[in-house]
């Protein structure tokens, strides 16, 4: 008898809890990734002797699932929680605070809002209106997947200056678009999840360490202590059904993740892997691709999600310019700012990251132009900063970080089991009932171990003959 066969597509937080889920149910696992590191799109490089992450990626503390992966991979001590919500906002004309109180939810950001001097107290009453009538909406109705937020906002008294400095704050950060074209249905999830539920849902979580060692590493070590074989550098070409049952999956890359006496990464193509189940954790647009291959109809309407892309600004001073861990800002072109001088490893000076979502604007304009902007910018929301000496100005881009979570996306999104035996999806795009998240990842790829694991266990035993050459050697990927 032989050990069912399984191969997931994509090395990103989906993939790889789909990958651990389905070992430990225990399947023979091989986990592809394109890229020569897991993690995906929450990742660090090394730039001189600093590490870099290639985001700036919190979580809040109803992110369950994602905290149980941190767990699992044995890295929750590289994280550090907030003990409440507690938020500065920063502008050029003031400050002010949000943070909760202990009294249950909604109740708990009631002090916070009428406290906050950045909106007039009357269109803070209006705001907590807003937010009641919001918290009554049922996101799964179709009737609002539709249905634009800033249309329903201003329809619920909402100006302009009252969605630009309050709402924008947790809608463009969480959905990744502007927050007038977001969509109604994923706006109500974040407010009513993480804003007027349990008074503790939106306490912030941060990384203490760089994204590399918190996911890509730890995976890798877990993975290989399972006896996951784990293919880096390895491209997974196209997926074909076979006529016996099964899956065939052809690879192209570099290499296979597993590296020679002389530190060479071996050629990818070749034998190609069989598989009796596949689990697809990558990009919509790709994921389109190999899942036409396969024989799924309609998978192209999945291209139809589109993009949004997030920058970040790197600068680092000579000296300490702000003594916050992180901060919110608005009548600036500065949105969210982290303090990331000790996860990068940085010895003397101060490094901070500037998170730019729904960054349209700004994923083209070369380098220089945006120093020549967002220098000035963060000068004006600290002031020490004009005072001190910038060692190092640059910039990231994610041009597809997330699907675009606009109005009607939810018709889109596809759910985990397809119409292909044995064959199922992970991905934050996937219908997650999350946006597109680090939870929502997570949440994607317990979804599809756990369907595809049904799955497998309601086929008859396996032979044992014709399976591949895919798992012969348990080897985890170097870490």
């Amino acid at each position: 008898m032989t050990a069912r066969q399984v191969v997931v597509i994509g090395g990103g937080l989906a993939g790889v809890t789909a990958a651990i889920g389905l070992r430990e149910a225990g399947f023979d696992v091989t986990l592809l990734e394109a890229r020569p590191r897991l993690g995906g799109a929450a990742s660090s490089f090394a730039r001189g002797d600093l590490t870099i992450d290639n985001g700036q990626h919190v979580f809040l503390r109803c992110c369950t699932s994602y905290q149980e992966l941190l767990a699992r991979l044995g890295v929750s001590d590289l994280v550090t929680m907030q003990e409440r919500f507690d938020v500065t906002v920063l502008s050029p004309h003031g400050r002010a605070r949000l943070r909760r109180t202990a009294l249950p939810g909604p109740l708990h950001m009631g002090r916070a809002l009428t406290g906050y001097r950045l909106l007039p107290l009357a269109e803070r009453l209006k705001v907590a209106r807003a937010a009641l009538a919001l918290r009554s909406l049922d996101p799964a109705d179709p009737a609002i997947d539709g249905v634009p937020l800033g249309a329903w906002l201003a329809s619920k008294g909402q100006s302009e200056r009252a969605r630009r400095v309050l709402w924008d704050l947790f809608i463009v950060s969480a959905l990744n678009i502007r927050g007038d074209e977001a969509s109604l249905a994923l706006s109500a999830t974040v407010i009513q999840m993480a804003l007027l539920g349990k008074k503790d849902a939106a306490d912030i979580g941060v990384a203490a360490a760089p994204l590399g060692d918190l996911h890509g590493r730890a995976a890798a070590d877990l993975l290989g202590t399972l006896g996951a074989q784990i293919r880096l550098a390895t491209k997974a070409a196209a997926v074909e059904r076979l006529p016996g049952g099964g899956f065939r999956i052809g690879l192209t890359g570099s290499g296979t993740g597993q590296q020679d006496a002389d530190g060479a990464w071996p050629a990818a193509d070749g034998p190609a892997l069989l598989a009796d189940g596949v689990v697809l954790a990558v990009p919509p647009g790709q994921a389109a691709r190999l899942a036409g291959a396969a024989g799924l109809e309609g998978a192209g309407r999945w291209a139809d999600l589109g993009a949004s892309p997030i920058v970040n600004v790197h600068v680092v001073y000579d000296r300490q310019v702000t003594s916050l861990p992180f901060a919110a800002a608005v009548d600036s072109p500065v949105q969210w700012v982290f303090d990331k001088t000790r996860p990068a490893g940085l010895a003397a000076g101060q490094y901070l990251a500037v998170s730019l979502s729904a960054a349209d604007t700004y994923v083209d304009i070369p380098a220089a132009s945006l120093r020549q902007q967002f220098l000035p910018a963060l000068e004006r929301i600290f002031p020490a900063a004009a005072g001190a000496r910038v060692t190092d100005f640059f910039v990231t881009r994610e041009r597809r970080a997330t699907f675009r979570q606009a109005p009607g996306i939810g018709a889109l999104r596809p759910g985990t089991a397809t119409a292909v035996p044995g064959f199922v999806l992970a991905g934050a795009w996937t219908d997650t009932g999350w946006p597109d998240t680090m939870e929502g990842a997570v949440r994607s790829g317990q979804r599809a171990a756990e369907e595809l694991t049904r799955w497998l266990a309601s086929q008859p035993a396996p032979s044992g003959a014709g399976r591949p050459e895919a798992a012969t050697a348990r080897t985890g990927a170097p870490s």
